[in-house]
């Protein structure tokens, strides 16, 4: 399987929204809930019309970026080295607002759903495959842990990426748990993922510090 058919099945995924609000709409209200607070009850709405198109556009838009970053990354190259891990996660991406757009249109329909720990069982699946990702993304300016110290120096971004890779990767796992602690669930996702991204960014500095460090010559010996 090349590239473009992994880009195809994603762009299935997008149809598969688009169908889904074709289908619906006779059915749904004219105001649809679309935001739920941490008890997963509906605390906003919106029109029928931006309900139904607002989530499988983004997925389109989105997936137009996906397909041009690696065409207009200028470290390209690195990017091919690891592509069909990227285009996976562009899939799993797209599967992830489908979805969540099928919760929004079921819930709307009359089924009893908790939006809420659906949606972040799905963000965990997608952080997981983060995780995997980061464990083999090389080098380049759109994809990955991208803080000054990593884009400067090759090894930074090494030794930042497989840190980053094991804490996705355990945040998903800890967001899963949360998922048994009901109106809580959420603060076992988004706790971790801010530790996560602090620690990333505080690691590439302190070792392109510490690289640093040991590259300047003692003067004194």
């Amino acid at each position: 399987m090349n590239s473009r058919h992994r880009f195809l099945i994603a762009a299935e995924f997008v149809v598969v929204s688009g169908v889904m609000s074709i289908l619906t709409a006779p059915a749904l209200p004219t105001r649809m809930a679309t935001h739920w607070n941490a008890a997963g009850l509906p605390d906003g709405t919106m029109s029928k019309p931006v309900a139904l198109v607002l989530l499988p556009a983004m997925a389109a838009v989105l997936l137009v970026v996906f397909a041009l970053v690696p065409r207009i990354d200028p470290l390209r190259e690195n990017i091919a080295a690891f592509r069909p891990v990227y285009d996976w996660f562009v899939v799993v991406f797209t599967v992830l607002m489908a979805v969540i757009h099928g919760d929004v249109i079921a819930f709307n329909l009359g089924y009893e759903l908790d939006v809420t720990l659906l949606v972040l069982a799905a963000v965990a699946g997608l952080f997981y495959y983060v995780g995997v990702l980061l464990e083999h993304a090389e080098r380049n300016w759109f994809v990955g842990i991208r803080t000054p110290w990593t884009l400067s120096n090759g090894d930074v971004w090494d030794r930042t990426h497989r840190l980053g890779s094991r804490l996705f990767k355990l945040t998903a796992l800890v967001a899963l748990v949360g998922l048994f602690f009901g109106e809580y669930a959420i603060y076992f996702l988004v706790g971790p993922a801010l530790l996560t991204a602090g620690i990333t960014v505080v690691y590439s500095y302190y070792f392109y510090e510490q690289l640093e460090r040991d590259s300047v010559p003692d003067v004194t010996e």
